[in-house]
């Protein structure tokens, strides 16, 4: 339940982040640690969350499977317009101040299975997955399948550390409309070895901060995410995340901040390309579609009124996506 920390990353600036123990009884301490983490950065890792280092393995083979097909098996299962599906180099441009092109990664999206015909499935971001021929990537689609269900077991167990955290109760996030129904997404990414030059707008993933509750971030060996805590300083100060091997790395998202009035802040991050190939696997946690975003009853008071209006979780997720993606008429041409 210590800090991680690590001495030297090469020259490398790196920071140093919680650890928080899921497997840990003293829930007291868990949640005081992450109150420090969330207040220090906005990340931290987790540990013991449940998932077998053996299973863990098991994903990133078979993401490095899929990446590995030539392209045109790739573009056969290209996003669709309820993001699911993969999204090719240059697809997804977060930083467009200071990008020249678009992210140098591509992804594999993958959301809650709703299938055809159900009325939810009208929704944006809710319908079927969009999957790979088994004959081609036999055994995949379980894979993700089960992932995606045990990485969202492991999101609710945090959600509840975080709700205590911020005086509420430790079901508060369970809600139906919250985490009962979420829009959960998988994504599998692949950095293809390029290096990034931040002088010249090049980036493996160009500065953001995540749109929605929560993210858990499992990486390879390879360095290259990087935080900025202070989004404002000039100029800012870039810090590595070293990956620790069986651990989610965890960090709060844009809605997080606005629900808590800004108590918990959601910290700007970028991957920079060393020249080394790399592979992640992010779990995106939303709350689900119709969930209204409003300041949370313990963060606000008469000296700190809500700095947001309530706002409709489908409608503000869509804009964002809309903001950062390609518009998918570019690949009919």
């Amino acid at each position: 339940m210590e800090n991680y920390e690590q001495s030297k990353i090469g020259a490398k600036a790196h920071t140093v982040l919680h650890c928080i123990d899921l497997s840990s009884p003293d829930i007291h301490q868990s949640v005081s640690l992450l109150k420090q983490a969330c207040l220090d950065s906005g990340f931290y890792y987790v540990i013991n969350h449940g998932i077998s280092q053996e299973f863990m393995d098991k994903v990133f083979s078979q993401s490095k499977r899929f990446f590995n097909l030539p392209l045109n098996e790739k573009i056969k299962v290209l996003r669709n317009e309820k993001h699911r599906g993969y999204t090719p180099l240059h697809d997804e441009l977060l930083d467009p101040d200071t990008q020249v092109h678009g992210d140098y990664k591509e992804g594999y999206y993958i959301g809650v299975e709703v299938p055809e015909g159900d009325p939810e499935s009208e929704k944006p971001f809710y319908g079927p997955n969009v999957w790979p021929a088994p004959d081609i990537l036999p055994g995949w689609r379980e894979t993700m399948d089960r992932f995606h269900q045990e990485a969202l077991e492991v999101a609710k167990v945090v959600a509840r550390i975080i709700a205590l955290a911020l005086d509420l109760n430790a079901d508060f996030f369970d809600k139906p409309e919250i985490l009962g129904e979420p829009i959960a997404t998988l994504r599998l990414l692949h950095y293809e070895g390029q290096t990034s030059d931040p002088s010249k707008g090049i980036y493996g993933a160009g500065a953001h901060s995540d749109f929605g509750l929560i993210t858990l971030l499992a990486t390879d060996e390879v360095l290259g995410l990087q935080i900025c805590k202070d989004k404002d300083a000039k100029p800012q100060i870039w810090e590595y995340v070293p990956p620790l091997k069986g651990a989610f790395i965890v960090n709060l998202g844009d809605m997080l901040e606005r629900w808590s009035n800004c108590i918990f802040k959601s910290t700007l991050h970028r991957v920079l390309g060393n020249g080394r190939e790399r592979y992640s696997i992010a779990y995106f946690v939303e709350p689900s579609h119709d969930c209204v975003v409003e300041c949370l009853p313990t963060c606000k008071s008469e000296k700190n009124p809500p700095k947001f209006p309530p706002v409709k979780y489908g409608s503000y997720l869509s804009q964002r996506y809309k903001d950062t993606h390609a518009d998918l008429s570019i690949y009919k041409k």
